[in-house]
């Protein structure tokens, strides 16, 4: 029971350190692949356009992801459903020669993967804003892929 004290402690501390971080979430997958047709979607409120922000995708697979990387699309659209960004992105999961994923591990054959989207991007106005996420392998359905969604970084404060 001590034990647990300590990890929920410990777990408290490193996520209370986390000063950049403005906006977190993440989508568990149904039957841990993403399907195609599943474009997880996240809504934030930007209220401070005087800061640039840094637009991240989460991505969570297993070390049996069958691919070396992988490939998203990403629709940043504002609160009249207008869409002011739009770009696919790459991303290696694992190393192409040894096959070694990249990524922070937490959970054994668990990795968690950090893919920049936008950099010091300015908000032009205060408002809700959406933003959804399309895989764009060649296969419909990515076996491995646990979890996608959505961080948001800002400079921390002095």
């Amino acid at each position: 029971m001590r034990t647990w004290a300590y990890l929920i402690l410990l777990a408290c501390l490193c996520f209370a350190c986390d000063t950049k971080r403005f906006f977190e979430k993440n989508e568990d997958l149904k039957d841990e692949r993403w399907v195609v047709s599943d474009k997880p979607s996240f809504e934030f409120v930007i209220e401070d356009t005087s800061v640039p922000y840094d637009l991240y995708c989460n991505i969570r697979n297993e070390v049996s992801y069958p691919k070396s990387n992988i490939y998203i699309t990403y629709y940043l659209s504002d609160s009249t459903g207008k869409q002011i960004s739009t770009a696919l992105v790459s991303e290696f999961l694992f190393d192409k020669k040894t096959g070694e994923p990249f990524g922070k591990s937490g959970l054994g054959d668990i990795y968690d993967h950090r893919i920049p989207l936008l950099k010091n991007y300015t908000f032009k106005n205060p408002a809700k804003y959406k933003i959804t996420f399309e895989q764009f392998m060649r296969k419909d359905t990515l076996e491995g892929v646990l979890a996608v969604g959505l961080r948001i970084d800002k400079p921390e404060t002095k």
